[in-house]
């Protein structure tokens, strides 16, 4: 997960446009506000929930080797833009998979179709077959060369070598189709949502504060969505801490509308300040918010070394 661009001045535009609505001054003026000011204006617009003014503060983000039900939840944030990996041109992820298990199977197979002397269908079957012998791999291979096309589910209970196995043969499939003949619109259906893609969004602080944060930090957001969110705040809060240090999921958001005064999310974590709440918005009783809130931020969704 990457940050790939930001307004350099967000801070600033925020406060800056928090003002306009309420001053006469002069929009130069209004920039050149000092420090103390631009913290000021960002607070106040906060705890009064005016958010508008955030929207002038705008970030594209990248993520890299997300599976496809990953990204299918992320573009359900309507506030956005994306431009995702079309697997009807590209099977990037797949071929590197296919050709791993070549090199396995010892099989000459071309790094791309187009450089096969006997076509594409013969580097087709050959990647098929190639992905079809790597099933009868040891479990750790097994599990490796899957890992370079599909996302493992993490997690107790899960044996990851018995998901490695079928996706490996529901890929092998999907090329013996390309062999045959098969558009790869159509071989695609027979492959695991599970599928790795990349995706570009945009997004402005706005709805990262109030919608995008506080729901996929929480431990009901499904885990790599959860991984995604955890890792998009750190960057955030890294370029715009002024901005981003009371973000977090959806308790955090609301004990900070309740008091006086907003506190950080590195205050509710370490135990510094309580949450007065009854209950969260996903129904947690008072008691066990805390518990809850360091369960989602634990370092097993935060290491993040497929996203980074």
């Amino acid at each position: 997960m990457r940050l790939l661009s930001y307004t350099a001045e967000g801070e600033r535009l925020v406060a800056a446009a928090s003002k306009v609505s309420l001053s006469r001054k002069p929009l130069k003026d209004l920039l050149a506000m000092d420090e103390g000011e631009v913290e000021l204006w960002i607070r106040e617009t906060f705890r009064r929930m005016h958010f508008s003014p955030w929207e002038h503060s705008v970030y594209t983000f990248a993520v890299e080797g997300l599976s496809r039900v990953a990204s299918h939840q992320l573009v359900r944030h309507r506030v956005a833009s994306y431009t995702q990996l079309s697997h009807r041109y590209s099977e990037g992820y797949l071929r590197a998979m296919a050709l791993e298990a070549c090199r396995l199977a010892g099989l000459p197979c071309p790094a791309s179709p187009r450089e096969d002397p006997g076509g594409r269908r013969r580097a087709y079957e050959l990647y098929s077959r190639a992905l079809g012998e790597a099933l009868g791999l040891g479990d750790g291979e097994l599990i490796r060369v899957a890992w370079l096309g599909f996302v493992l589910p993490p997690g107790p209970g899960h044996r990851l070598v018995d998901y490695a196995y079928e996706y490996l043969r529901a890929a092998s499939r999907y090329y013996r189709l390309l062999a045959s003949g098969a558009r790869r619109e159509d071989a695609r259906y027979i492959l695991p949502q599970a599928l790795r893609t990349r995706i570009v969004v945009t997004m402005n602080a706005r709805e990262l504060i109030q919608v995008f944060l506080p729901l996929r930090m929480c431990t009901r957001s499904q885990w790599e969505l959860r991984l995604i969110a955890w890792l998009l705040w750190r960057q955030l809060a890294r370029v715009h801490p002024r901005l981003f240090r009371w973000a977090g999921p959806s308790c955090v958001l609301r004990e900070n509308t309740l008091r006086a005064e907003p506190a950080s999310l590195q205050d509710y974590l370490e135990g510094r300040q309580r949450f007065t709440q009854p209950r969260c918005p996903e129904l947690v009783e008072n008691k066990a918010i805390p518990a809850c809130l360091r369960a989602a931020a634990s370092p097993a969704w935060q290491d993040g070394e497929e996203y980074e």
